[in-house]
C-alpha cells in the first residue's frame, strides 16, 4: 500500500482562462496582433504604424462597430499561435 506522500492527486476545480483586451479602433494605442470579434480578422499593428502622421496608417471604414481583440503585444507573433489563441477565446478566425 503506498503511503500518503507517494500519492497524486488533481484538483477538478476549473481554472479561470484570462482574457484578452478588447478595444475599438480608435482606442489603438500600443503596438501588437489584434484580431476583429465579428470577421475573425487578424491585423497586426507595428509601432511604426502608430505614429502620427507617419506611413503605414490603419484605416478601417464601416457602417457597424468593429470590437478588436489584442492577442499579442507582438505584431509579428505566429499565424499559427494567433489562430491559436483566437479559437481559444471562442473567434473563429479568418486568416
Amino acid at each position: 500500500m503506498p503511503r500518503n506522500e507517494d500519492v497524486a492527486t488533481q484538483s477538478a476545480q476549473a481554472t479561470r482562462r484570462s482574457t484578452f483586451p478588447e478595444i475599438n479602433w480608435e482606442s489603438i494605442s500600443e503596438p501588437g496582433a489584434y484580431v476583429e470579434r465579428g470577421s475573425g480578422d487578424l491585423y497586426r499593428v507595428p509601432k511604426e504604424a502608430l505614429i502620427p502622421g507617419a506611413s503605414p496608417c490603419i484605416i478601417k471604414e464601416s457602417r457597424g462597430a468593429s470590437v478588436l481583440m489584442k492577442v499579442s503585444d507582438d505584431p509579428f507573433i505566429t499565424t499559427f499561435r494567433a489562430r491559436l489563441l483566437a479559437a481559444q477565446h471562442n473567434i473563429e478566425p479568418n486568416f
